[in-house]
């Protein structure tokens, strides 16, 4: 069961379960808290998991005018807060992912670890492998039936208010966003950058997302898309948990890791 926390522009609704360092799992767009299913048991067995359902998103309310990652990863910050109440690592799916990427540029001391899952920097026209599905995202098209089936089993706006959702969420995947690699290497968190080999994001850009991270991690799980957390829960919850739970392995030929003398010794 969840809650509402009154933040400052929105009344959020989360859900929390697990014992241990907090995590927070950012959700995907027009999508509900239901497409963590297959992550919660496993990561709620190591962590305190929480949950938030982002500004008209779930069973958290529609605000007025335009939704930008910006201001849910300002609503992010203050989630952690006063909700959470210290440091915590971050994994996001998609648009959950941008939002984590942003958390960890805007305020470092609040985030210990990211996992960016199907993430991108740059708006969906410069970074997607099929943009021209943009041109297609309504709200009655057939592709959007499970989204659409989500929001109304859940939104306080009730299902008329479907349609209003998605223009300002496709508006959103237009323009926005607009990270620019120098804040990338500002975040000083560890980072995975996880993709599916055939992702939405195209590998090009998830690689130079990857690149612009100083303390990044690559993953690239074979035979997924961007559904790769419901399409191959086991494999991508182990390497989630890999990361979030151990310290880097020393390598024997480092070279994007490799810093003074070691870049030239080949050691580690």
């Amino acid at each position: 069961m969840g809650e509402y926390v009154e933040l400052p522009g929105v009344k959020t609704w989360y859900e929390a379960e697990g014992a241990g360092d907090p995590l927070l799992l950012l959700h995907g767009g027009l999508c509900t808290n239901e497409t963590w299913g297959a992550q919660r048991a496993d990561l709620a067995a190591r962590y305190r998991l929480f949950l938030p359902e982002r500004r008209g998103h779930g069973h958290t309310p529609d605000v007025e005018g335009p939704l930008s990652y910006r201001d849910m990863a300002d609503d992010t910050v203050t989630f952690i807060e006063s909700v959470v109440g210290g440091p915590a690592h971050l994994v996001g799916w998609s648009d959950g992912g941008i939002v984590a990427l942003l958390v960890a540029i805007a305020r470092p001391d609040l985030v210990r670890k990211v996992v960016a899952m199907g993430a991108n920097f740059l708006p969906g026209p410069e970074s997607s492998a099929a943009p021209a599905l943009l041109d297609h995202m309504s709200a009655d098209a057939p592709e959007m039936a499970a989204f659409r089936g989500m929001y109304e089993a859940a939104s306080p706006d009730g299902a008329d208010h479907w349609p209003v959702v998605v223009n300002k969420v496709a508006d959103m995947i237009r323009t926005q966003p607009t990270i620019s690699t120098d804040d990338l290497a500002r975040i000083s968190a560890p980072t995975l950058v996880l993709v599916g080999d055939d992702d939405l994001t195209t590998l090009e850009h998830t690689i130079a997302l990857y690149r612009a991270i100083p303390h990044s991690e690559l993953a690239v799980v074979p035979g997924t898309s961007h559904a790769l957390p419901m399409e191959k829960p086991e494999q991508v919850n182990r390497l989630i948990l890999d990361f979030l739970t151990n310290d880097p392995v020393p390598t024997m030929f480092p070279l994007r890791r490799a810093t003074g003398a070691a870049a030239g010794s080949g050691q580690a």
